[in-house]
């Protein structure tokens, strides 16, 4: 399943790279995108895996940039 999460405080490539970093390390993600000048994160991941969204979620959120949904 692919999902995009539109995102608030990801303001340059380095917070872009440091939330590609965070969501990758999810068990069931396959790819991560993020892209600073659109404010979102899109999102390849096993919808099968339980709890896997509020996981990427805490991912994101745990970098400093705020996931919005």
């Amino acid at each position: 399943m692919q999902k995009k999460i539109y995102v608030t405080g990801m303001d340059d490539d380095a917070a872009a790279a440091k939330v590609d970093a965070a969501v990758k390390a999810v068990a069931g993600v396959t790819n991560v995108v993020s892209t600073a000048a659109k404010c979102q994160v899109c999102v390849d991941f096993d919808e099968g895996t339980a709890g896997i969204e509020d996981a990427i979620n805490a991912a994101i959120n745990s970098t400093g940039v705020i996931a919005l949904g």
